[in-house]
């Protein structure tokens, strides 16, 4: 036998082997007595068989099935015997037994005497394979009784039987249902239409259309808007139809077209695209229950006027009094920003050049003020550029500069340059030192400025405690108001060296000038080498290895230039003119890491389908998804991330990889999903702003009914498990 028979026969063996499920299309869903045609016929006068014919692409769910006796004419002996299903996840009912092809269920019982005939009631349901699932069914099956052999009765014989015991109709409906309607269900997309328009700059209207005979559920939905500067305010649903429906009970639904009118909440005076998403769910009358439905609508949201926007979008309490909270709040965090990893190689840097300074107050006072000079500016600088671009449509928040790779690659080798010159390869400055002693002292006071510039960039992947309500309040407050905020932060991020530059019993305790300065500061660079590192880990994941070796090549680049400088700094301009062209060189390949695409996230395409996943796995974040789970029930764990927050992977590797964490979900039955804010993503931007955060973490618990629930910046185990135990009750 050659090689290809045998491959041939391989597959033909695979084949036969692999269980038969067959594809049904959504258009040519089958009526259910059809996917499920049932008979029975009692074998003898104590038991009785039901058998279900089950069309391919169809399944019957075991918990599901049961049988009544319904005319007093049969005791059944214990509960209905059926067969071991297949074990099955399903995404209604969860860990399942199913039936395909066939199912055979006994019951046993005795006849009373006399009886010719027994009237049982069934009850089953069950799913096609293209995840609609049909409502519970009841059929009355009336079935002879043998005097000795088995009288099989197919459909015609029980209706005649049916007809000599009183006319019992043989498919009965569900108490308190609708009657049927006829035909094939339809599909999704004509069952239930949707539309959104733009009726005023913050006003949308949502229009929903189920088709007659079909029927859509006032409380199953989710709407969220997609837009930078833009939120959903509560949807204006009109009066509902009561109904008793099969799946959910009491429920209140629209058989009609419905018009739902959407306020919006904008932050953001100036046009914009926005996305709208609506989740929602929807039946046919008397037939299949369709799976959750999300639909997207593209918009674009004319101009508001800036006089209506207000603060009172994001704080719940407007006035001067919240003003001044926030103020305090911004000033809080921005001295606890101080404790953060991500701060420290700066703060190095600044402490050294404060033991520098020696017995002379005056120097540490300069020092201090400049350093706090560089945040303040730099502060405001970062929050006025972040408003305007918001207003101008963009979908931006805190930390949005680290969102650009070519920003993370500039800092990197701004780190490296740094850590070069604490290493000795070159001294910036010493050049000028014979010009004199004033254009000594304005080099120190650019240094000191440049030093609380650095600290505010590399602080923003950090987002401590008080700084969220802060940020939130000044992004969603007039330009006026705003920019204050951001200095009382920047306040806070110098206030501990104004302290020890005014305070001379602080400024005492720090260590006497002496050649040990010269040991620490080449120790110093080693803090920001790590930096860099970090810094191009982070432009891995968002441009991938291609960033990353460029990257590279300019720290070449700029340690040569850096060495050259260092050499021909006392031969005049014209002998400087390599190094120039080398930092040209430098700045090319930045430009170069900005324009190259992102990689392809393998954990995005991994996490496409919900499939099953070990506790504590999470699965990528969508607005589609969310809603879907949620109009499952379930309860959900949203981590808002970004792989340059330093808060966000402290919090990952101490709680949310934790075994406590994974429990937690189990026990709840809760769903995990993580949001990636590495890169720009107007959705996830649009998610944070409906919580009230402009930046990452942001972590929300979804109950299974209620509101959600936002978690603190920093997280403790016990803070997490307690708000999923409380969201699962």
């Amino acid at each position: 036998m050659n090689l290809s028979s045998r491959f041939a026969l391989l597959l033909a063996a695979l084949a036969w082997l692999a269980p038969v499920r067959a594809a049904v299309d959504e258009a040519d869903l089958l009526p259910i007595d059809e996917a499920f045609a049932l008979s029975a016929q009692a074998s003898e006068r104590g038991r009785i068989e039901f058998r279900w014919k089950i069309a391919d692409g169809y399944y019957l769910y075991r918990h599901r099935t049961s049988v009544q006796p319904a005319d007093g004419a049969f005791t059944p002996a214990g509960e209905l015997q059926l067969p071991p299903g297949h074990a099955y996840t399903d995404e209604f009912f969860g860990d399942v037994e199913t039936y395909r092809g066939e199912l055979l269920a006994v019951q046993a019982g005795t006849a009373a005497d006399g009886a010719t005939a027994v009237t049982f009631r069934v009850r089953y349901q069950g799913c096609a394979d293209v995840g609609v699932c049909y409502p519970p069914h009841q059929q009355v099956l009336t079935v002879a009784l043998p005097a000795g052999a088995a009288v099989a009765t197919g459909p015609a014989d029980i209706d005649a039987a049916l007809a000599r015991l009183g006319g019992i109709s043989r498919v009965e409906p569900l108490p308190g249902t609708a009657p049927a309607v006829a035909g094939a269900p339809l599909p999704e997309a004509q069952a239930f239409r949707f539309e959104a328009i733009v009726t005023a700059p913050d006003r949308l209207l949502l229009r929903f259309t189920p088709a007659p005979g079909y029927y859509l559920y006032r409380d199953r939905n989710d709407i969220a808007v997609g837009a930078p500067g833009a939120r959903a305010g509560e949807p204006l649903w009109p009066a509902a139809t009561p109904f008793n429906d099969a799946h959910f009970g009491d429920v209140q639904v629209y058989f009609d077209q419905v018009e739902v009118p959407l306020p919006l909440l904008r932050s953001a005076a100036g046009e914009m695209p926005a996305t709208v998403t609506a989740t929602f769910q929807g039946c046919q009358t008397g037939g299949i229950c369709y799976p959750p439905m999300t639909r997207t609508v593209a918009l674009r949201l004319p101009p508001a006027d800036p006089a209506s926007l207000g603060v009172a979008d994001v704080a719940p309490v407007a006035g001067a009094g919240t003003f001044l909270v926030t103020l305090l709040l911004a000033l809080l965090g921005g001295v606890i920003l101080n404790l953060f990893p991500c701060v420290l190689p700066v703060l190095s840097l600044k402490v050294l050049g404060l033991a520098q300074s020696g017995e002379s107050r005056a120097q540490a006072r300069r020092q201090a003020l400049w350093y706090t000079a560089g945040v303040l500016v730099s502060f405001a600088a970062l929050g006025a550029l972040a408003l305007a671009l918001r207003q101008a449509g963009l979908a931006l928040g805190w930390g949005f500069q680290l969102q650009q790779p070519g920003v993370v690659a500039a800092l990197a080798l701004v780190m490296v340059g740094l850590g070069l010159s604490l290493s000795g390869v070159v001294t910036f400055g010493v050049g000028l030192t014979a010009v004199g002693d004033a254009l000594t002292r304005r080099s120190g006071a650019a240094g000191d400025f440049f030093t609380g510039v650095l600290a505010v960039v590399v602080a923003t992947p950090c987002t401590a405690p008080f700084m969220g309500g802060a940020l939130a309040w000044a992004f969603a407050a007039p330009p006026v108001l705003a920019l204050p905020v951001f200095l009382a932060m920047g306040l806070g991020l110098a206030l501990p060296f104004l302290l020890i530059g005014f305070v001379p019993a602080l400024a005492s305790r720090l260590p006497k000038p002496g050649a040990w300065m010269e040991t620490f500061k080449q120790f110093l660079a080693f803090p920001l080498y790590l930096t860099a590192v970090w810094l191009l880990w982070v432009l891995a994941k968002q441009r991938g290895a291609d960033a990353v070796g460029l990257a590279l090549v300019g720290a070449v680049v700029l340690a040569l230039a850096l060495w050259a400088w260092e050499r021909l700094r006392w031969h005049g301009w014209l002998a400087k003119l390599p190094v120039l062209a080398l930092a040209a060189v430098v700045v090319w390949l930045v430009a170069g890491v900005q324009q190259l695409p992102p990689p392809v996230r393998a954990d995005a395409a991994a996490g496409a389908d919900d499939a099953e996943v070990a506790p504590g796995t999470a699965r990528p974040w969508s607005a589609e998804r969310l809603a879907a789970l949620r109009a499952e029930g379930r309860v959900v764990f949203v981590n808002m991330t970004a792989d340059w927050c330093v808060t966000c992977k402290a919090n990952e590797r101490t709680v949310l990889s934790g075994d406590a964490f994974a429990a937690a979900l189990e026990r709840a039955g809760a769903a995990y999903l993580k949001g990636d804010w590495t890169d720009v993503d107007p959705a996830i931007t649009a998610f944070l702003e409906s919580h009230g955060a402009v930046g990452v973490p942001l972590y929300v618990v979804y109950p299974r009914q209620g509101e959600p629930v936002v978690l603190p910046t920093v997280l403790t185990e016990a803070t997490v498990v307690q708000a999923l135990d409380a969201a699962a009750r």
